[in-house]
C-alpha cells in the first residue's frame, strides 16, 4: 500500500501541512509506505488546454508535474492538503489539480493508458481555514469530491478544520486526530 501526500500550502511546516504529517502518520502506522510532495517546491505549469494529452495521455508540458503524474499512478491513496486562500485552493493545488486533464480522454473519460491504474485509487482531503466556520472550505471539497464522482475514484473524505497561526493546528486535539484517522482510513485495503 503507497499513500502520497500533495502538500498544497506555501507554507511549509504550517497548519496544512501539520494535519497532513497526521495522516502519513496514521498511514504509515497503518503499515503504508508513505512519501510527501510539496507542491511550492516544484514547477508546475497551469494547463494550456492544447488536448495534445487526449491522443497520448502525456501532457505536453514539460515540468515537474510529469514525474508528480507518474507517482499519482503508484499510489493507492493521495491525501491532499491545502490552507483556503480567497475562498478558494492555493495557486499550486489549483495548477496540480488542472493538470489532471492529462489522466482523461477528449471525452472526459479515464485515459485508456490509465484506466487500470487510477480504478480504486483512493482521494482525501485536508483543508485549513482562518475562518471559524469551516465551511468556508467547502468550494475545495467540491471540486476534489466532483472529480472523484466524475472519474470513478474512492472519495475518502475531508478534514477540515480551522487555525490561522503557523502551527496553531497542533493544539486542535479534534482536527489531529481525525487528520490521523483520515490517514488510517486511506492505508485500509
Amino acid at each position: 500500500m503507497k499513500v502520497l501526500g500533495v502538500l498544497g500550502s506555501p507554507r511549509v511546516g504550517g497548519n496544512s501541512d501539520i494535519l497532513l504529517e497526521q495522516a502519513l502518520a496514521g498511514a504509515k502506522d497503518k503499515g503504508a509506505a508513505v512519501e510527501k510532495i510539496i507542491l511550492c517546491k516544484k514547477n508546475i505549469s497551469g494547463c494550456l488546454d492544447c488536448a495534445q494529452c487526449n491522443e497520448a495521455g502525456v501532457c505536453a508540458i514539460q515540468d515537474d508535474m510529469l514525474g508528480i503524474h507518474e507517482k499519482i499512478l503508484e499510489a493507492d491513496c493521495i491525501i491532499h492538503s491545502s490552507p483556503v486562500y480567497f475562498w478558494s485552493m492555493t495557486s499550486q493545488m489549483k495548477a496540480y489539480l488542472d493538470r489532471w486533464c492529462a489522466f482523461f480522454d477528449a471525452e472526459w473519460q479515464l485515459h485508456k493508458t490509465y484506466q487500470s491504474r487510477m480504478q480504486g485509487k483512493k482521494i482525501a482531503l485536508i483543508t485549513v481555514c482562518a475562518d471559524p466556520k469551516v465551511s468556508t472550505a467547502d468550494p475545495i471539497v467540491h471540486s476534489f469530491k466532483t472529480t472523484c464522482e466524475f472519474s470513478g475514484l474512492q472519495w475518502l473524505g475531508a478534514v477540515q478544520a480551522s487555525a490561522g497561526l503557523k502551527g496553531e493546528i497542533a493544539k486542535n486535539e479534534i482536527a489531529m486526530k481525525e487528520a490521523y484517522d483520515l490517514g488510517k482510513k486511506g492505508a485500509s485495503l
